[in-house]
C-alpha cells in the first residue's frame, strides 16, 4: 500500500508543480494557496477526495472508480492508473488551487 500513496504523491507533484505536501483530515494531501486533493490507502482499496465533477470527459473515463459521493475508489486488486490519478490532480488544482 505504501508504494501505491508513494507513487501518487510522485504523479501530483510531478503534474502540479509548486504544490506543498500536507496533512487534511488526517490524510495525505496537497496543498497550492489552500487543499486541493487529498487521498488515503484503506484495506481494500485508495480513496482520493475531493469529487471531480468537470470536465465532462474526464468524470466519465472516472465513472468506473466513482462512489456514491463522487469520490474515488481505487481497489488494491487492481493496477492503478497514475495517468488518470495525474489529471484528477491536475483539475482538482485547477479548481481548488490558488
Amino acid at each position: 500500500m505504501r508504494k501505491r500513496l508513494v507513487a501518487i504523491q510522485a504523479e501530483v507533484e510531478r503534474r502540479v508543480p509548486g504544490t506543498e505536501r500536507c496533512i487534511a483530515y488526517k490524510m495525505p494531501a496537497f496543498r497550492r494557496g489552500r487543499v486541493f486533493i487529498y487521498f488515503a490507502a484503506f484495506k481494500g482499496h485508495i480513496g482520493v477526495y475531493p469529487p471531480v465533477r468537470e470536465p465532462a470527459d474526464l468524470v466519465a473515463r472516472l465513472e468506473p472508480y466513482r462512489g456514491p459521493k463522487g469520490n474515488l475508489s481505487f481497489p488494491h486488486r487492481e493496477d492503478l492508473p497514475l495517468d488518470l490519478i495525474g489529471e484528477v490532480a491536475e483539475e482538482l488544482a485547477r479548481q481548488y488551487g490558488r
